[in-house]
């Protein structure tokens, strides 16, 4: 990596400095830019200008022969780097595969990636839409780096929600119904309570008093729980087989519930939780936060009670470097208090946490085109089943459009292919922050910034090398400017991996990945490839080899399958 070579430089002059380099936002300015002046200045009490021009000397001097082609200083004290063509073209001959050149910063730590957690006895519905593909993507681009991943689906399978259940299944359920449609017909069951509860007050306290009968092992209610979470587990696995997602581990909540008891009277005698008008809690005030509820005055424990044994036994299992949870911005509260709890130090499995990496990593809303949450005409919510349903629908009329004379088994693969790639892609390419929108037209379009256009893109470049292919080259013959481009733009792949495993923010690698598309599109436009003299041509077919490496391996580790041809 180039920019690994100028840190280094940097750093071997400059010790110990804590400082950035990344290519500058204007092209103009630049091929690399530093703001390691600023950290010079206040370590030698000088302006960051002054330092600036004592480091741009420092490195004509001590940096390699026609290493930098030009160095200029940018007020209040930036650094800007020109690199010689020699020095770009030297780096494109030692690049290797797309995988084996990333950098391995993980080695030897592990990560836990929590994502998707859905509710037992529920279909997936659209909220958990980008937590799975977020999610997904963060694991996949920390196991290219190194990390060993442990993928967790936390499934909601206890609470207060299985009581009411069980309530609505001993008052109108069918045995039949539940072998012959069991996720629809608990979904029927729990909007019946949900609606009769409004006018009969009776349901929520047999509702209670059937959830406390199933924390103390009641025989009845645990079979029925066991019957709805297996149920449930099948439904949700047919959903990720079509996003193609797995888990390592699908533990949930009610794993840990053997555990509570002892957790909150350990929290009581460390006086790290106090009792409250008849609930327990433990008080925040130092941290500027409210107080988190771990037990009600009924007697009944919360998620949070949950989430905190359930770290304890991950620290203690797999001793990971970093813990991320992916779930939505309407949780950060909850993770504030939950890590500020952890970090407490309270227990001994819990001494990991000081040197555990705990991120919650949220994401806004689905919106509709009318810019209001995704929702049916009649309000309800929408199930992932039926937008990846719709999603394929639409795109198989615009492959049908595009390529009619395909064969049918073709235009389904595609199709399918097309549409997951337009789904994943639509959300990753946003910032995880903001609300995004569902618009069919430009998520499904094969121009611009979308799923389909680099599908296709990659497809075309993987039919220009089945009709040339490279031999020896020499990279002297990558000279034009669009040329010298690309190799930086390949060059930089490891580094954007690097920033959204620091970051977590995936939309850097699908910006990236539009962008290096861009630049190989414009290169195959204005340069001629197969048609060119040999040597060049081989040079030529290198470059674009080695781009649609990095396209196809940057597309998978957004969980997006390419396709060879389109």
């Amino acid at each position: 990596m180039l920019s690994k070579q100028i840190k280094e430089i940097l750093a071997k002059q400059y010790p110990g400095l804590d400082f950035k380099l990344d290519p500058p936002e204007v092209a103009a300015h630049g091929h690399y830019a530093t703001n390691i002046a600023f950290a010079v200045a206040k370590r030698d009490k000088m302006s960051p200008l002054a330092a600036a021009e004592k480091i741009k000397l420092a490195l004509l001097e001590t940096a390699p022969k026609n290493f930098f082609e030009r160095i200029d200083v940018v007020a209040p004290g930036f650094i800007n780097f020109w690199l010689t063509p020699k020095t770009i073209q030297d780096s494109f001959a030692r690049m290797g595969e797309s995988q084996k050149s990333l950098s391995k910063i993980g080695h030897g730590k592990s990560v836990i990636v929590e994502y998707s957690s859905p509710n037992i006895a529920k279909p997936m519905h659209v909220g958990h839409f980008r937590s799975t593909i977020i999610g997904d993507a963060l694991a996949n681009i920390h196991k290219a780096l190194g990390y060993k991943v442990i993928r967790w689906n936390y499934v909601g399978d206890w609470g207060m929600q299985f009581a009411k259940l069980t309530v609505a299944y001993k008052l109108w359920g069918s045995e039949a119904l539940l072998k012959k449609e069991p996720i629809k017909h608990l979904l029927d069951l729990y909007v019946r309570f949900t609606a009769e509860a409004k006018t009969n007050v009776d349901l929520e306290k047999n509702a209670q008093e059937e959830f406390r009968k199933l924390e103390d092992g009641d025989k009845t209610n645990r079979k029925l729980w066991e019957k709805f979470r297996k149920e449930s587990l099948k439904d949700f696995d047919r959903t990720y087989k079509l996003f193609g997602v797995k888990f390592d581990v699908e533990l949930g909540e009610s794993f840990y519930e053997k555990d509570l008891k002892y957790i909150i009277s350990y929290l009581l005698s460390q006086e790290i939780a106090v009792k409250s008008e008849g609930a327990i809690i433990v008080p925040l005030d130092d941290l500027d936060l409210p107080p988190a509820m771990i037990q009600k005055s009924d007697g009944a424990t919360l998620y949070l009670t949950r989430d905190i044994a359930n770290i304890i036994y991950r620290l203690k299992k797999y001793k990971p470097a970093k813990v991320i949870y992916e779930i939505g911005n309407e949780q950060e509260l909850h993770f504030k208090q939950l890590f500020a709890i952890a970090k407490a130090d309270f227990m001994p499995e819990l001494k990991e946490a000081k040197n555990t990496e705990l991120v919650h990593v949220g994401h806004g809303l689905i919106l509709g085109e009318d810019g209001k949450k995704l929702s049916t005409r009649a309000g309800k919510t929408i199930f992932m089943e039926d937008v990846i349903s719709e999603a394929i629908s639409l795109t198989k009329e615009v492959v049908q459009e595009k390529n009619p004379k395909l064969p049918a088994k073709g235009k389904e693969k595609i199709s399918k292919v097309v549409a997951i790639a337009a789904l994943k892609y639509n959300d990753l390419s946003q910032n995880r922050m903001s609300n995004i929108t569902f618009d069919w037209k430009k998520m499904l379009s094969f121009e611009g910034d979308s799923g389909p256009y680099l599908l296709y893109s990659y497809a075309r470049l993987k039919s220009i090398l089945r009709k040339g292919r490279a031999g020896k080259f020499e990279p002297g013959y990558l000279n034009t400017p669009s040329e010298i481009e690309l190799i930086l733009k390949i060059d930089r792949f490891p580094s954007v991996l690097e920033s959204v495993a620091k970051d977590y923010y995936p939309n850097h690698l699908a910006a990236y990945l539009y962008d290096l598309s861009k630049s190989i599109n414009y290169l195959y436009e204005t340069e001629p490839i197969l048609k060119s003299e040999n040597n060049i041509r081989n040079a030529r077919l290198a470059l674009i080899k080695s781009a649609t490496g990095v396209l196809k391996t940057g597309l998978n580790l957004l969980g997006i399958e390419t396709l060879e041809k389109m």
